[in-house]
C-alpha cells in the first residue's frame, strides 16, 4: 500500500536533507539521537530494523550489511541509499522528490529491500 514509511537517518545523511525531510512532514529519526556518535554501523541498522524503520544511508558499508541481512533471511523495513558523490549534482529537493516517488508505490521495498536513488538528468 503506497504512503509514506517512517525513516530511520544514517549520520553521514546531511542536516539541510533530515530538514526537508521533517518540513515535508515525514517521520525521521537521526542516528546521532539513537546511538552515541561515532557508534558503527551494524547497531544503526540493527536499530532501524527494531523500530520498523527505512534506514536512509549514502554508505556503502550499510548497503553490505543489508545485503546480508536479506541473504540471512533477517527481517527490516528497507534502505534507500545513494552514493555521497552525489551530493554534488542531486540537489536537496531532488532527494526529497526522489523519497516522495517511493512513497507512491504499492511496495517499494519489494521483492528486493534495497533501493538505489540515481539522478533523473
Amino acid at each position: 500500500m503506497a504512503g509514506r514509511f517512517p525513516l530511520y537517518a544514517d549520520a553521514d545523511i546531511r542536516g539541510p536533507f533530515i530538514k526537508a525531510l521533517k518540513s515535508a512532514g515525514w517521520d525521521v529519526v537521526r542516528a546521532i539521537d539513537e546511538l552515541i556518535e561515532g557508534a558503527e554501523d551494524p547497531p544503526h541498522f540493527q536499530r532501524a530494523a527494531e523500530q520498523g524503520r527505512v534506514l536512509v544511508s549514502n554508505d556503502s558499508d550499510q548497503e553490505a550489511i543489508a545485503h546480508q541481512w536479506y541473504e540471512e533471511r533477517r527481517d527490516f523495513a528497507g534502505l534507500i541509499v545513494w552514493r555521497q558523490d552525489l551530493y554534488r549534482t542531486m540537489t536537496t529537493k531532488e532527494l526529497l522528490e526522489a523519497l516522495e516517488e517511493l512513497a507512491q508505490q504499492d511496495a517499494p521495498f519489494t521483492p528486493y529491500p534495497v533501493v538505489r536513488i540515481w539522478p533523473k538528468r
